[in-house]
């Protein structure tokens, strides 16, 4: 008998998938397509340590002394600024909670929001961190239709008779994790429409938003309807992961609440980050910064997409082929596999190969996914170079053929190493 006796919420608990399989990762030789990291080499290192020497000269006592814990005057007031420069025009700095990682965000949300045993919608497939920071808190996932658009408004409005007591929306409209997909215009329309006929809150998370490759996204949910959307942003896919820092924006009958649940956690943000981000921020780090970032990852973008038309090409839609939609920004590809395999049994497989990948079941909510989604994988494009993403494809299609031949079902050159005209421009999946 354990000496500690754990509580129902800690029980409820779960470890991340993604974060099990990076210890894998380590190995030498293996090419990980696995976890949502940016590129090193895109770390404004040499910036850093140019401000970090000029906060510490000039500010050594406001940045490692404890602070508000609202955040930085200055960064709460970057970030309202830039926001309405998105679309967000009624935003302050006032509605601006700077947070330990957007994370954090999430948690103070099902701290605050959610209620054991109440309903939450949720995108399917969805973010898996956000199902981990909303589970102890017990709500019931209740998961939302999506097609290639994204969530589907006529399975919003059915909530309130299949989920009566929702307490809020978790969506990804910019390059969603896991799918890459693009809400487009007319479908943010109608999802807000029926968020406010039937009077359900959205929670908008936009950690990828900064990261389009092609044209940049349409305006933000919050910017359609601020009083009834929490607004999630971070620092970490544009800047670096490791300083930690993110924010939510929340309208004011909610953010007292929020902030109380923040001053329980951790008082307030790294003091020492927040200083650092603002300074980066002033010396218009990130205005020089996102071009040549989305310009690099475009090319990994680009290189993923050619290797996939190579190696997994050619059967188009049929049920015997791969398919997968380019994503528009992001980091991800969505990719379905041939019919009857099952992406979590190959994943051995694929390890033995020095490959890695994430499973698109680890995305569902709990018991809902069937066949269908069991074949499902999502691919990270932005850690790995053109040429390793070449090898690190190669060896899934060598992996893929294998499986296929395991169950009698011969080479099948058309649908694995196929070299017929693409028919993946267009987003397929949900």
């Amino acid at each position: 008998m354990s000496l500690w006796n754990l509580s129902r919420r800690s029980q409820a608990m779960q470890s991340s998938a993604i974060r099990e399989l990076l210890k894998l990762c380590e190995r030498p030789g293996m090419l990980s397509m696995a976890g949502g990291l940016p590129a090193a080499e895109s770390f404004p290192a040499e910036a850093l340590r140019s401000v970090a020497d000029r906060v510490l000269r000039e500010q050594p006592a406001a940045a490692l002394q404890y602070g508000a814990s609202e955040g930085l005057a200055g960064l709460r007031e970057w970030v309202a600024a830039h926001l309405r420069s998105q679309g967000m025009t009624t935003v302050s700095a006032a509605q601006v909670l700077i947070t330990s990682g957007s994370q954090q965000g999430l948690d103070l949300l099902g701290k605050v929001l959610a209620e054991q045993g109440a309903p939450l919608a949720v995108e399917a497939p969805s973010y898996l961190g956000a199902l981990q920071a909303f589970t102890p808190y017990g709500p019931r996932f209740v998961p939302i239709a999506c097609d290639d658009d994204g969530p589907l408004p006529d399975d919003l409005l059915t909530l309130p008779q299949r989920a009566p007591g929702c307490r809020f929306a978790y969506l990804l409209p910019n390059f969603q994790n896991p799918t890459g997909r693009l809400m487009p215009e007319a479908r943010r329309q109608g999802i807000v429409a029926a968020a406010q006929q039937i009077g359900l809150p959205l929670v908008e998370d936009n950690p990828y938003g900064e990261l389009w490759y092609d044209a940049p996204p349409p305006a933000p949910l919050a910017a359609r309807w601020p009083e009834g959307t929490v607004y999630l942003g971070s620092f970490s896919k544009v800047l670096a992961p490791g300083l930690r820092l993110g924010y939510l924006v929340a309208p004011p009958a909610l953010f007292e609440r929020l902030l109380q649940a923040k001053q329980a956690s951790d008082l307030h943000s790294s003091s020492l980050a927040q200083h650092l981000v603002l300074a980066l921020l002033q010396k218009d780090v990130l205005t020089h910064q996102l071009p040549a970032l989305r310009a690099r990852y475009r090319v990994s973008r680009d290189a993923m997409q050619a290797a996939l038309q190579r190696e997994l090409g050619g059967l188009g839609d049929s049920p015997e082929g791969c398919r997968w939609a380019t994503p528009q920004g992001g980091m991800f590809f969505w990719l379905t596999l041939p019919a009857g395999l099952d992406a979590q049994r190959l994943l051995e497989q694929a390890l033995a190969a020095s490959i890695a990948f994430v499973p698109g079941a680890e995305f569902f909510v709990t018991g809902t996914a069937g066949p269908a989604e069991r074949r499902t994988v999502r691919l990270s494009f932005v850690t790995l170079s053109p040429a390793q993403i070449d090898e690190a494809v190669r060896r899934l299609g060598t992996v893929l053929r294998a499986a296929l031949a395991a169950q009698g079902r011969g080479p099948l050159e058309g649908a694995l190493g196929g070299r017929t005209e693409s028919r993946h421009a267009t987003p397929e999946l949900s």
